[in-house]
């Protein structure tokens, strides 16, 4: 199973691909660039920088991965890209490589979608089985837990988190962290209260679900500001662990959270 690379291909020197890699018509890769077992690169697409990519990745045509971050205070540090196993990048997908001021990685988990056009800036940290959708936009430093969802053409501010399982409607705008399991759309984004669809497909008890629209309707709709809520919500719901990553994820913001 020895790679498969197309004659007009630029392979530089120094770069690595491992067994049943396919790298396709005009696709550029450079010096610092490793590829693991079976990853496909169809065409036309450039990886460059401290770049890895994992094993079964699959990248469609003019994707850009590995190059500079637009941040004017980068002044060509050795910063890198780090992607999982199993992700589909879809075309016109850009991916870049982090600044020393942010942590010098840009990283992506395991079994992502990232649809076409979409943009993940420098320093983003994304999770595992995350969908961007069409021409949705990562500003840099920002957070994406497993399971997130961000809608169709949705930017997010720099430094934003985005929770566990959270469903960010299309066409958004993001500037304070969006919490876990909850639907967030508009300019700005809104909570509009727990995503139940989303949790019953997930496979969700009905006694989780319950008890995370118990913490939501505390959070939104009775009235109490977000300490009173939160106190609410530790004394009348126990033993709940994603009741338990949503008090968290409040209580740890540094930019505000979407409520």
């Amino acid at each position: 199973m020895s790679a498969s690379i197309h004659e007009t291909a630029i392979i530089a020197e120094g770069a690595r691909t491992g067994e049943g890699c396919f790298i396709g018509p005009f696709c550029t890769i450079g010096a610092g660039v490793t590829l693991e077992d079976r990853v496909r690169l169809e065409s036309h697409v450039v990886v460059d920088g401290d770049t890895k990519i994992g094993a079964d990745t699959k990248v469609f045509p003019f994707v850009s991965i590995g190059l500079g971050p637009q941040d004017l205070k980068y002044a060509g540090e050795p910063t890198s890209v780090v992607i999982g196993e199993r992700n589909v990048i879809r075309e016109f997908v850009t991916i870049h490589r982090g600044t020393t001021g942010g942590g010098g990685v840009t990283r992506l988990g395991n079994e992502n979608l990232l649809m076409a056009q979409s943009h993940v800036a420098h320093d983003c940290q994304l999770g595992d089985g995350i969908i961007m959708a069409n021409g949705a936009t990562l500003a840099g430093h920002v957070e994406i837990a497993d399971r997130a969802n961000i809608g169709a053409y949705s930017g997010v501010h720099q430094f934003c988190r985005i929770g566990l399982e959270a469903f960010v409607g299309g066409y958004s705008v993001v500037v304070k962290d969006a919490p876990p399991f909850a639907t967030i759309q508009g300019n700005h984004a809104r909570c509009f209260g727990l995503n139940r669809v989303g949790m019953r497909r997930r496979g969700y008890s009905p006694e989780t679900i319950q008890n995370l629209h118990h913490a939501y309707h505390l959070l939104l709709s009775a009235k109490l500001n977000t300490s009173q809520a939160l106190e609410r919500i530790k004394s009348e719901i126990s033993g709940c662990r994603e009741v338990g990553l949503l008090v968290d994820f409040i209580e740890t913001t540094k930019r505000g959270v979407v409520l």
